[in-house]
């Protein structure tokens, strides 16, 4: 159950993040460089979502749950 809360939530802070990059990509049309928009995106907070978001799906995908349903090595799918 922690695994799926902490996929939704990396989830959503992905979305969150990743909404704000495409959002402020209008920054190009007003004369920032690609160093500007960089140093502009990390003073926000949204640019850390994205990366925390990225880290909890990660995490729930490739990191078991510990909840010692398999005992002594036993695998139960073979």
């Amino acid at each position: 159950m922690m695994r799926i809360f902490a996929l939704l939530t990396g989830y959503g802070f992905a979305v969150a993040g990743g909404v704000t990059f495409i959002a402020y990509l209008n920054l190009f049309t007003v004369g920032f460089s690609f160093i500007k928009y960089l140093g502009f995106m990390a003073s926000r907070p949204e640019f850390y979502l994205f990366f925390l978001g990225m880290g909890l799906i990660f995490g729930a995908l490739y990191f078991p749950d510990q909840d010692g349903d398999e005992k002594d090595g036993e695998n139960k799918n073979l």
